[in-house]
């Protein structure tokens, strides 16, 4: 239970919480780069076009990831409410989304959950200027 006297919990847990995700986004984009520089290109079916959409889901984590590493050190964004989930969430939901449509063509109705992500993506950057 968090007293009166204590800091909220979400002034001690979220920067934590951010960092570590930032942490993992900015892992999960370079696994999946590397991934589709050395693998993917030799599957059949991929297409150069699969390929370009697979590096913009990749650079779009890692700059996620880095963005919530910044986010987590600064002093007052780093316990806004809801900015870095909204980052987090909607860089997730962007990158997945595009991996999923590139690896499983018949996952078409994915299509229009991909800018759903990146709305909520910019949302979440959007909010850190109030």
């Amino acid at each position: 239970m968090v007293s009166e006297s204590s800091p909220s919990l979400s002034h001690t847990v979220l920067p934590s919480f951010l960092w570590r995700s930032g942490a993992l986004l900015v892992t999960a984009g370079m696994i999946a780069g590397a991934f589709g520089a050395h693998t993917l290109q030799r599957h059949p079916g991929i297409t150069a076009d699969n390929l370009h959409a697979w590096r913009t889901a990749a650079d779009y984590a890692i700059a996620n990831g880095l963005g919530l590493l910044l986010v987590s050190m600064h002093p007052r964004f780093s316990t806004h409410r809801f900015a870095g989930y909204a980052i987090l969430g909607g860089s997730v939901v962007f990158s997945s989304s595009i991996m999923a449509l590139v690896l499983w063509k018949k996952m078409k109705f994915l299509g229009p959950i991909t800018p759903l992500g990146g709305m909520i993506m910019i949302a979440g950057y959007a909010a850190l200027a109030f």
